[in-house]
């Protein structure tokens, strides 16, 4: 078997979707299990809409994603170039080649005429072809017409009979030339189409399989007869299943989150997104194993375990599966990775100091279990950074906490113990707020929710929230923090509380 190589070939017209990075990750797992090569080819001639930013953004999405290429537009191969506009002159090279040898023919056809034949074949129930009106041609007279500067676009020839492949994932297929029109190469402004420059790429670039969305099958017969006409051996092919939302329907925009982009600004972080992609639509040895590394991927992907049927996309078990990899992350990576969203949230500022760093592991250990993913860190901790004595005070839900008789007696005997030790200079440790709480426990009888649930609030302006053993050192140390908004040490929240009560 000769060396496995396989491309991901995206269009740089916009943000990568999920289905795309599906597609990437198939394609590169296989060529890693298999110690092959992953081509990253860019298939730009929509030059409408193609946009050098969004190539840009593609390459950066790709890498956050953990995919690196061994060859592409970046680092050059073997091959290059790896960008389609900037190889037009293979594309006319071999367009010329087909017409000398009768298997393809210039067009003259105007929209307006295609466009009629198109509506003709729908007003009848037929599947829109071209009618092939100019195939007969003289090569004389085509050339003439040429000459006289009137534009053509090149059409192949397609012989009668059928296209069949055996699919590497949905076995044998068959497509008869009765519902394929003689399919354009190359358009009268000299760009390639689509099913033209595929072909021509993935013979030179000695890909061996072809792994791409399903949405792709009726392009395969069209390739195929380009590839009989030049008369080249074809890739294996293999047809990965749509991806679909919850109500059944091609997963888009409309269903939240579906690019590379939206889940790296929502903090999903990409190992999860990469094992939760790896398991639509495939699934390892054992069928059960859901939480799997790179390295395990890598050692059990196969083709043959790739199903037909559409996958449905979980945002539940995405964030399921973002909370496993967020707690088994390195907590300085995770403080890395935070810190841009408190950033953002006017929380923290640049640059994130070491110190700071140390601080946010503190932080998203007392708030990681409430989160799916890390856009929602802001909101988790507006408590540590956002305090209001006399919102708390006023407040629909603690409010009636503050009235509570027996409330004001625990803070009355809490709070001046907590300054008295801050005014002797001392640091309010955990141990030291244990100490003070259970001599309020014992001044005032009161123990458990009675004595903990005023002090939260007043502290926190909550009613609930991260355990006060985690918030009391938070408060302190980043009270000494240089910070973008500072917080409050618990003396001075609670010297606050008391001035508003």
């Amino acid at each position: 078997m000769a060396k496995v190589r396989v491309r991901f070939a995206p269009s740089p017209t916009g943000y990568v979707h999920v289905g795309n990075a599906r597609t990437a990750l198939f394609n590169w797992l296989f060529a890693r299990h298999h110690s092959g090569a992953f081509v990253l080819r860019i298939e730009d001639t929509d030059v409408e809409r193609s946009r050098e930013e969004y190539e840009t953004q593609l390459l950066a999405d790709l890498r956050w994603f953990g995919l690196d290429w061994d060859e592409g537009p970046d680092c050059g191969g073997a091959f290059a170039p790896y960008r389609q506009s900037e190889r037009k002159e293979l594309y006319a090279r071999y367009g010329a080649q087909l017409i000398d040898q009768g298997r393809a023919y210039h067009c003259f056809c105007s929209e307006e005429q295609l466009e009629a034949e198109r509506q003709e074949a729908l007003k009848a129930g037929r599947q829109p072809k071209y009618s092939g009106r100019c195939r007969k041609l003289a090569r004389e007279e085509a050339a003439a017409r040429l000459a006289a500067g009137e534009e053509a676009a090149v059409r192949l020839k397609i012989v009668e009979g059928s296209f069949g492949w055996h699919d590497l994932v949905h076995g044998p297929t068959t497509f008869s030339s009765e519902v394929i029109g003689d399919p354009i190469l190359l358009r009268s402004d000299g760009h390639p189409a689509y099913n033209y420059a595929v072909v021509i790429d993935d013979h030179l670039m000695e890909i061996t399989h072809v792994i791409r969305g399903d949405d792709h099958i009726s392009n395969t017969p069209r390739q195929l007869a380009l590839y009989r006409a030049l008369d080249w051996q074809p890739p294996e092919f293999a047809h990965l299943s749509t991806i679909l939302g919850a109500d059944r329907a091609r997963l888009s925009k409309r269903h939240g989150a579906s690019s590379l982009q939206n889940f790296r600004d929502l903090g999903i972080l990409p190992e999860a997104l990469r094992n939760y992609l790896a398991l639509l639509g495939w699934s390892p040895a054992d069928g059960l194993t859901e939480i799997l590394s790179t390295e395990q991927l890598i050692a059990q992907f196969s083709l043959e375990r790739v199903i037909k049927s559409a996958a449905v996309f979980d945002v539940e078990k995405l964030h399921w599966m973002n909370r496993h990899y967020m707690k088994v992350s390195p907590p300085r990576r995770l403080a890395e990775l935070s810190a841009p969203f408190l950033l953002r949230a006017g929380y923290v500022a640049e640059p994130v100091d070491a110190p700071t760093l140390v601080w946010l592991e503190r932080v998203l250990d007392a708030v990681l279990k409430n989160l799916d993913h890390l856009s929602q860190l802001p909101a988790a901790v507006r408590l540590i950074f956002e305090y209001d004595a006399a919102s708390i005070v006023r407040g629909e839900e603690t409010r009636h906490v503050v009235e509570e008789a027996a409330s004001r007696e625990v803070l009355a005997a809490f709070i001046p113990k907590v300054l008295a030790t801050s005014a002797e200079g001392g640091e309010l440790s955990y141990e030291r707020f244990r100490e003070i709480a259970k001599s309020v426990q014992k001044e005032t009888g009161k123990k458990g929710k009675e004595l903990f649930h005023p002090i939260r609030v007043a502290l926190t302006g909550a009613v609930s929230g991260p355990e006060l053993e985690k918030l009391i050192p938070i408060f302190e140390e980043g009270a000494k923090l240089a910070l973008a908004r500072p917080v409050k040490s618990v003396a001075h929240r609670l010297r606050e509380f008391a001035a508003a009560m």
